[in-house]
């Protein structure tokens, strides 16, 4: 299978706000499976539409094989909505697959509750704790064109960002 270019920071499309889906139908299927394809390849836990360069609201997951060497449970979403967060808040060191190599503490709730379309397209409704709530909230954050530097102080943010536009500059210059 061939898989997606992941876009980088500082590309524009990261910032934008993705549509709904009208249906999951096979064009979203092929989307879901080559979005999951390419979040393994790179190795990541967690991909959104935005990443990809395109703007509808999907996401994949997996924080399995991160918990388990060998193991996968993908998650597919279409139009993930959170209608529940705990107000016990979380603290967890976050990446992102559009801005490599670069991490930081977010804060997060602890637990929320995702209303979602599910692989075939039947509405779902979990409840995700810990990592799982980091990763899905983190993916939805994208689909709203809001990235995880986002959540920690212009200091920090304005670091990353400068890091990540010398690095782009060097590789072009390659």
């Amino acid at each position: 299978m061939d898989k997606y270019n992941i876009i980088k920071v500082p590309d524009p499309v990261l910032k934008q706000v993705a549509k709904a889906v009208t249906a999951v139908d096979d064009s979203i299927r092929a989307q879901f499976d080559k979005m999951l394809y390419t979040m393994y390849e790179a190795p990541g836990i967690g991909l959104a539409a935005n990443q990809v360069a395109m703007l509808n609201r999907v996401i994949v997951m997996d924080i399995a094989q991160r918990e388990e060497e060998g193991t996968k449970k993908p998650i597919f979403m279409a139009n993930p909505e959170i209608i529940w967060r705990s107000e016990e808040p979380s603290v967890w060191e976050e990446g992102c697959l559009s801005i490599p190599g670069q991490y930081a503490e977010v804060e997060r709730p602890l637990q929320v509750r995702v209303k979602y379309l599910d692989y075939n397209g039947k509405e779902q409704e979990d409840m995700f704790e810990g990592l799982a709530s980091h990763c899905v909230q983190h993916e939805i954050d994208h689909l709203d064109g809001i990235l995880f530097i986002d959540h920690i102080s212009a200091l920090k943010r304005n670091m990353i960002i400068k890091r990540m536009k010398k690095l782009q500059k060097e590789s072009e210059a390659l």
